[in-house]
């Protein structure tokens, strides 16, 4: 099976095929720790998250992203709109063949009590790593903007 590949500020990178993806991501807390995951389509660690559904407002996507990706279930009330990532150099190409321009709706939920997770399918991993050990991992690339922005802003 191939990997996905994902470039950012990459002039290498494929021109899009599909319409730009509208997404979520949640930068999600527990004590000083960061969620991430492995993700099972390629050899890089992102933060939860996904593509919005027809039907769903960016509030409800992060939630059901949430809760496949991890188990937890998390109150609307714990999240706090980030902003948006629209770069266009932000492009992911699947192995199915489709190849978009990934925009993100990024939100920080501040977990009160330690998880219970549970993997899916998307996932070899889901860990938590503090400021420090984030900045060494192998990121989706189309991760990087919001990884780096969230570093600066708390360091």
């Amino acid at each position: 099976m191939s990997e996905a590949t994902f470039y950012y500020k990459n002039p290498a990178a494929p021109r899009p095929n599909r319409p730009p993806i509208l997404g979520t991501c949640a930068i999600i807390q527990y004590q000083d720790r960061y969620l991430m995951e492995s993700r099972a389509d390629s050899d890089r660690w992102a933060f939860i998250g996904g593509a919005m559904e027809p039907e769903e407002s960016l509030e409800d996507c992060i939630l059901r992203e949430i809760l496949e990706e991890t188990g937890l279930k998390v109150s609307p009330t714990q999240m706090q709109f980030v902003g948006v990532y629209s770069d266009p150099s932000r492009i992911a190409s699947y192995p199915d063949g489709n190849i978009a321009r990934i925009v993100s709706a990024v939100y920080w939920i501040v977990l009160d009590k330690e998880p219970v997770l549970r993997c899916s399918r998307e996932s070899k991993q889901l860990s938590f790593f503090t400021i420090e050990e984030l900045a060494p991992l192998t990121v989706a690339e189309t991760q990087l903007d919001i990884l780096s922005d969230f570093i600066e802003a708390l360091l």
